[in-house]
């Protein structure tokens, strides 16, 4: 006898059910086996910790790193990730690229913030052709570029106004709108819309977490699908039309990859990226920097102190300028500048399980880790926010990375063990920051000018620093939620500083 049309449906209906309870069953079904990390799989299905970790990573992992330790394993969105925090086993992760893999997670992230592929291109010669340009005299001209910028756009804030006006702003917006537009004229160098560009890189900005979990709305999918082509149609660059004329860091990097094999619309994609990598961190580090002097005195003059001792050393006779700053040893300011990372540099450094590992501990411990899994160091909480290793890490303390008698300080313990790793804002091991000393020396031009040519205070005396956004932990700098108003006005003359 036939089956009917409608007995068919049903028993696909009922194949269908068994399979998704079987999958269910296979995700509950998992335990810890011996000498694997803590298993802590959540209570909701598939999903795990998933709605936690994306509100608040920092909370949500020193919760469990209260509860099971250093090691342990989550389940995030169906995925299990292993998380370690003791710093002095970080080089079991970050150094080892047989069973840890950096690349495939790195894409899964391209294409869905950027909608980029890239599978022609080798890693290593990407970063081989970064870290040329990033050196000799092409990274003394990127300073000097972006020095002049900097100083053109600050000038230009004040231009009109009397020596005695005070101009109020929002800290945040004055940081990232001026060294967004400073970075971007001078590595892409696009003179007509830098201040257009600026105001849809922060709306796709300001979204790019959710974007990066999944967790978009509707409407806020539609803003950052808008924004993201606009990026693509602003940001493009044709290098090929520049005749014999010298090329910008932009279009270098567009003609490095039409000589890899990458196509003009993948080339176009590329180009956001490198903008959201290159321009999403200077402001909001500079923001903090200035936040943190601003509300904390002593260590403003501690800071004001070193320029003007800088000053009398000038050997030229000529006042100190901001390129200056690579020929003087500035103790106090890099012990402020690695200070202020440490509490906001907030990035997650993630591998990929490829094959079965054991992970072995400084402590002798060894833990297995299975193929599919992935494994992370959010360096933010450990070692930056380890009270073992920073007393009081919650607080500012301009001399943190000063010894007594003001030189660098760099010797810090845990467990009686020196650290490697004592903070970790540019990364580490074979995948950390190419553009570390161009991002430094971005910082220090942009706030020793701020210094030498501007009064700046807090609009109300008794502000405080804005909260976090606790929605940014993993993405680079931390931005906050809110911001410090401030006035500013030009020096009647850069002695007063």
């Amino acid at each position: 006898r036939r089956s009917s049309p409608d007995s068919n449906m049903i028993w696909a209906a009922l194949l269908g059910i068994t399979g998704i309870l079987t999958l269910v069953l296979l995700f509950f079904s998992r335990t810890r086996q011996e000498n694997e990390p803590p298993l802590d799989k959540g209570a909701l299905p598939w999903l795990g910790h998933a709605l936690e970790f994306g509100r608040d990573a920092a909370k949500f992992l020193a919760r469990m790193k209260e509860k099971h330790g250093d090691v342990f394993t989550v389940r995030v969105a169906g995925q299990y990730v292993t998380v370690v925090l003791d710093a002095n086993s970080f080089d079991s992760v970050v150094n080892d690229t047989v069973s840890l893999d950096f690349i495939s997670s790195k894409n899964q992230l391209l294409e869905r913030i950027f909608h980029l592929k890239l599978p022609g291109l080798q890693p290593a010669a990407e970063r081989e052709w970064m870290e040329r340009y990033f050196q000799g005299c092409r990274f003394a001209k990127l300073c000097q570029t972006m020095k002049a910028n900097i100083e053109s756009l600050l000038l230009g804030e004040v231009q009109g106004s009397s020596a005695s006006e005070w101009k109020q702003d929002s800290l945040f917006s004055f940081c990232y709108s001026l060294l967004f537009r400073a970075g971007y004229l001078t590595m892409f160098e696009s003179t007509g819309n830098a201040n257009v560009v600026y105001e849809e890189f922060r709306k796709f900005d300001q979204l790019l977490p959710k974007l990066a979990q999944g967790s978009l709305k509707k409407e806020e999918s539609q803003t950052v699908n808008s924004s993201r082509e606009r990026l693509w149609k602003l940001g493009s660059a044709d290098w090929l039309s520049q005749g014999s004329g010298p090329l910008s860091w932009q279009q270098s990097y567009l003609r490095f990859l039409h000589e890899e094999g990458v196509g003009a619309e993948m080339q176009k994609r590329a180009s956001l990226l490198q903008l959201w990598t290159t321009q999403c961190n200077n402001g909001p580090a500079v923001f903090w920097l200035l936040a943190f002097l601003l509300t904390h005195p002593e260590a403003m003059e501690a800071l004001k102190s070193e320029i003007r001792r800088l000053n009398l050393q000038d050997p030229s006779g000529h006042h100190l300028t901001s390129n200056s700053l690579e020929l003087y040893h500035t103790p106090v300011f890099d012990s402020i500048l690695s200070e202020t990372l440490r509490l906001t540099a907030a990035v997650l450094i993630k591998r990929v399980v490829v094959e079965d590992k054991v992970l072995q501990m400084a402590s002798g411990q060894r833990y297995k880790l299975r193929r599919g899994d992935k494994v992370i160091l959010f360096p933010w909480l450990s070692p930056q926010m380890d009270p073992e290793i920073h007393p009081e890490p919650q607080s500012f303390k301009f001399d943190r990375f000063l010894n007594n008698d003001r030189s660098v300080k760099d010797k810090f313990y845990k467990n009686e063990r020196r650290l490697k790793y004592y903070t970790m804002p540019w990364g580490a091991g074979r995948h950390a920051c190419i553009g570390k000393e161009f991002a430094i020396a971005t910082i220090k031009q942009f706030v020793f000018f701020i210094l030498t040519h501007f009064d700046v205070k807090k609009l109300e005396p008794q502000a405080q620093l804005p909260p976090v956004n606790p929605s940014r932990y993993g993405f680079g700098m931390l931005q906050p939620d809110g911001d410090l108003q401030v006035q500013y006005r030009l020096k009647r003359s850069q002695s007063e500083t």
